[in-house]
């Protein structure tokens, strides 16, 4: 390769070298800078490095010197500081929807935009109770293709399954395509859900990311109707089972404010009651989760309306005592 068109290659490989071995603990002397691009066929000498890193700092780099002859230079602020990489490589880790192949091929992306040094911080595990990886792999592509159809205004098509005993996928509708128009994409439980009305009916429903197979989008045109409230579909549902939509008006004792407006928001309207604490009125929807919801609240709070869902409540606790816990 010809000196000058080496001597093209000489600002770029000082930015990726300060990038991969340099940082505030570990900065990098000129002279290792001139050994560096010397090794790569480039001449140099510390004058014309050191005009070279007034280049990259003119261009917006933050090129950091220290003071003394020997006192190196390191690449300070970065797109991502190390805190905001560690939240990321936690959320990536926490995550249940991503499998631990794509886990670990995203973390090794996130370790390349820090020092070789601060990466070795990213190669940690977070552990959340009860959590497990997908086996999915599919299914961080299948978010991408819901994502387009939504843009393009267009319907997908998947396979939609469940796993038996043996972990093996068992296809719902013999294998027969899922049509659905795409209104949004959710994030419920550590799950991605895509809700949507398939063109067949009107009710809107909501269909597991991770459970989909051979997602693609269609040419059938599709458009998400101005009355859809997101937040609202999923307000109602818990751990998005589905179940009978009712308003349920709920009796609570005081040290239930908490829970209630961490579960469905501060915008709801707790009622004070003259004999203490307060009632409030709810849009869900009635399935077993919410069931064991209002259970695990220990008695600070009760349904009070309609009679439908008191009575189902109150069946659903005799059926506990009754099984008492076997299966």
């Amino acid at each position: 390769m010809a000196k000058s068109e080496n001597q093209k290659r000489k600002l770029l490989l000082l930015l990726d070298y300060l990038r991969a071995e340099s940082d505030e603990d570990h900065p990098v002397t000129t002279q290792t800078l001139v050994s560096y691009l010397q090794e790569r066929g480039v001449s140099a000498e510390r004058k014309s490095v050191y005009a070279d890193l007034t280049v990259l700092a003119e261009h917006g780099y933050d090129i950091r010197r220290l003071p003394g002859r020997s006192g190196g230079v390191y690449l300070g602020s970065r797109e991502f500081e190390l805190p905001e990489l560690k939240l990321l490589v936690d959320a990536v880790q926490a995550s249940r929807f991503i499998t631990k192949k794509k886990s670990d091929a995203l973390i090794s992306k996130l370790e390349g935009l820090t020092s070789r040094h601060q990466a070795t911080q990213l190669q940690r595990q977070v552990f959340v109770g009860g959590r497990v990886k997908s086996m999915n792999e599919s299914a961080y592509y299948s978010v991408d293709a819901i994502h387009t159809a939504i843009t393009r205004h267009k319907a997908v098509a998947f396979r939609y399954f469940d796993l038996d005993r043996n972990k093996e996928k068992v296809y719902r509708r013999g294998g027969a395509e899922y049509r659905v128009e795409p209104y949004c994409l959710v994030w419920d439980n550590a799950q991605y859900y895509l809700v949507g009305k398939p063109p067949e009916g009107e009710e809107t429903r909501h269909y597991r990311v991770d459970k989909m197979d051979g997602v693609r989008v269609t040419d059938e045109s599709a458009e998400t109707p101005k009355s859809f409230d997101p937040g609202a579909y999923v307000g109602r549902y818990f751990s998005m089972f589905s179940g009978r939509a009712a308003k349920v008006r709920l009796a609570c004792q005081e040290a239930a404010a908490g829970v209630i407006l961490d579960r469905f928001g501060r915008d709801v309207m707790l009622v004070p009651k003259a004999t203490g604490g307060f009632t409030v009125t709810l849009d869900v929807v009635v399935s077993p989760q919410f069931w064991g919801w209002l259970a695990a609240l220990a008695g600070l709070a009760k349904p009070e309306a309609p009679d439908w869902v008191v009575e189902e409540y109150r069946a659903y606790l005799r059926g506990l005592l009754e099984e008492g816990g076997t299966v």
